[in-house]
């Protein structure tokens, strides 16, 4: 019915555990708040300044409200207070089998640490269905750890670690916030929990905290090929359209105006983003120069790529597949995963990440992005 939730979803056993905990409490102080408003108006009214109400006979005691006043509370809040207790002991106290992920708060990011060295900022991933333990210290002022959707919170402390465990329930990304006043930038210090199922963490983690195996240069290049459909005119043996640029590296190039030049990464990439200025011999001016169309990554990596090519170890296919837009489980959907690390990528990634810059200063991540330990 609502078109906006009006609460984060359920997305870890603490949730459950906690809001009908929650939700009784609030519910409780609504009907106590309209009993003593209601009461007040009521009295207020009927008993005002010059009303008819019958003041002969005045009660001074009422044993039976007295005593009910007294019962009905004192057992609702004894309920209340163990309840809240046995929630409070499960959530303080994480269970043995928990996988420990190390935590650093600094103004203003949070830095994460897997047990493997995978490192991460303002970005924590986690799989789904296993109890997750976090142990968190601060490097400079108070700040708090907080997960809304898992209804957790935790105070990040300078000089002694802190803790908080949770199981993850549901895949996808849910925000994190510091929930304490640490500084100027205290609303920038934000971040997200990514959940996977078990078996892409697994890999995901494996892959050094990327959501498939990094690409070698020469893969990357065969991807850049590939989109600027370079096979297209170039194949294996010369043609009609293009020479072959199999074996290429190394040998000399004969050229239209009788010049020759060896085929190496200054040549290549001069044919790529000027092709006019050495016209192969026999052909004419039928290549599209790709000056500031690639970047400088781009024609390093479709170099290598070349420069393989006719050799006995080629890219293998799945150098194709993006793994910024691979389909993962944690978003079921074809969009970016955000699985770079430092701050600066993940910034570039998603449009709601920290800043990196505040006004021409950089700000949270993009120090810990240059190398600067803070």
């Amino acid at each position: 019915m609502l078109k906006f939730p009006l609460a984060p979803p359920q997305a870890s056993n603490i949730a459950k555990a906690y809001d009908p905990l929650f939700n009784t409490l609030l519910a409780l102080t609504v009907i106590f708040t309209l009993i003593v408003c209601v009461g007040v108006i009521f009295f207020a009214i009927r008993y005002r300044e010059g009303s008819k109400a019958d003041r002969s006979r005045p009660l001074y005691e009422h044993l039976t409200l007295e005593l009910t006043w007294t019962i009905i509370p004192t057992i609702l809040g004894l309920v209340m207070f163990v309840w809240g207790t046995i929630v409070f002991i499960k959530m303080k106290n994480p269970p043995k089998d928990s996988q420990e992920i190390f935590v650093i708060g600094k103004q203003w990011m949070w830095h994460v640490e897997h047990s493997n060295g995978v490192r991460e900022n303002n970005t924590l991933h986690v799989p789904v269905g296993r109890n997750v333990k976090l142990t968190m210290i601060s490097e400079d002022v108070l700040h708090a750890f907080y997960i809304p959707a898992f209804r957790v919170q935790m105070g990040v402390v300078p000089g002694r670690y802190t803790t908080l465990w949770f199981n993850c329930n549901k895949a996808g990304e849910y925000h994190i916030f510091c929930n304490m006043y640490c500084g100027t930038q205290h609303s920038e210090m934000g971040g997200k929990v990514v959940a996977m199922e078990p078996k892409e963490f697994e890999e995901w983690l494996a892959n050094g905290g990327q959501s498939s195996a990094p690409m070698s240069m020469e893969q990357a290049g065969a991807k850049v090929y590939a989109k600027v459909h370079c096979d297209n005119c170039h194949g294996k043996e010369d043609n009609l359209h293009a020479p072959s640029l199999y074996g290429i590296y190394g040998k000399r190039r004969v050229f239209a105006d009788g010049t020759s030049l060896i085929a190496d990464n200054e040549y290549l990439r001069e044919s790529i983003v000027q092709p006019y200025n050495h016209i192969t011999a026999g052909y004419g001016q039928t290549m599209p120069a790709y000056q500031n169309q690639l970047s400088e990554v781009d024609l390093i990596n479709l170099v290598a790529y070349i420069k393989s090519l006719g050799s006995t170890i080629e890219p293998a296919p799945s150098s194709l597949v993006n793994r910024a837009s691979a389909i993962t489980e944690a978003t079921h959907s074809n969009s970016s995963t955000t699985l770079k690390t430092n701050a600066e990528q993940y910034n570039e990634e998603d449009h709601n990440a920290t800043p990196t810059h505040r006004g021409k200063a950089p700000a949270v991540g993009a120090i810990a992005a240059e190398g600067k330990d803070r």
